[in-house]
């Protein structure tokens, strides 16, 4: 979100001002608004889900959309309080709140065929979800909470990625709740499994089974994806530095996916 610069008045106008002349100062500003699915629809139109993330509208929020550069623990003192734990059965995963109707975005193979799924926020608050959307060829799935948090603090979402920037993940690898790890973005564009999964980021920020669903961050703390899966070479659910998390425009405005769930090694 960007402020509008005010140019600076003539001296003259200056002057009258001073004088009392009742010249008032105007001060710009646009807050952000709607719901999930605009912005999904922007992010779409915008290219978001060309396979870099370029173009990802800013998620519904007043907040400003962040423009500096921040240190990874000002990423995660950021982001944190977004990022949700997912028990759904036997399966450990990670959500990060997307808009400010609490609405959860994670993995779907986290939730695909679960009873009963459980959240637990930041916070310490506990909720059950409901399934609202599921998309098992983009491997994505969104939840609508039982219950809120008293605050709700979404995450911004939008931002692209770059060979070679830097990243963050957080997450719940392992069940160590709310994990931070960096690295960089190895690739754009890749292909997991047998194909069924394209477009996808890689980056070599360590996760792990439990991480699935959680934010993928740049620099400025903007969720750029959605993590997913790993390279497993072998074959024991084990980091092997390589990656994969579904672009946050593909992940918002991408298809219905009415196709098999996508291949590969998922955590």
């Amino acid at each position: 979100m960007s402020m509008g610069a005010v140019d600076r008045l003539p001296q003259e106008a200056e002057a009258a001002e001073a004088r009392g002349a009742g010249a008032g100062r105007a001060r710009w500003y646009v807050v952000g608004g709607g719901t999930l699915v605009v912005v999904a629809l922007l992010a779409y139109l915008l290219g978001g889900g060309s396979g870099n993330g370029e173009g990802a509208a800013p998620r519904p929020s007043a907040t400003p959309t962040p423009s500096a550069t921040l240190t990874v623990p000002q990423v995660f003192k950021r982001v944190e309080p977004s990022v949700v734990v997912i028990r759904a059965g036997r399966s450990l995963g990670t959500g990060v709140i997307a808009a400010d109707d609490g609405t959860i975005l994670t993995a779907h193979h986290v939730v695909t065929d679960a009873d009963d799924v459980a959240l637990t926020f930041a916070d310490g608050t506990e909720a059950k979800a409901t399934v609202v959307s599921s998309n098992p060829r983009l491997d994505i799935a969104t939840l609508r909470p039982a219950e809120l948090p008293e605050i709700v603090v979404p995450a911004t979402l939008g931002g692209a990625a770059a060979e070679g920037s830097p990243v963050v993940s957080i997450g719940n690898p392992l069940g160590l709740t709310h994990s931070v790890s960096t690295g960089v973005v190895s690739g754009l564009n890749r292909t997991s499994g047998d194909g069924d999964l394209r477009g996808l980021i890689q980056f070599d920020a360590s996760v792990n089974p439990g991480s699935s669903g959680g934010p993928l961050l740049d620099a400025r703390g903007l969720v750029i994806g959605i993590v997913v899966s790993i390279a497993d070479p072998g074959g024991d659910d084990a980091f092997a530095g390589i990656a994969f998390a579904v672009p946050i425009g593909a992940a918002l405005g991408g298809d219905d996916g009415d196709g098999p769930p996508a291949d590969g090694p998922q955590i």
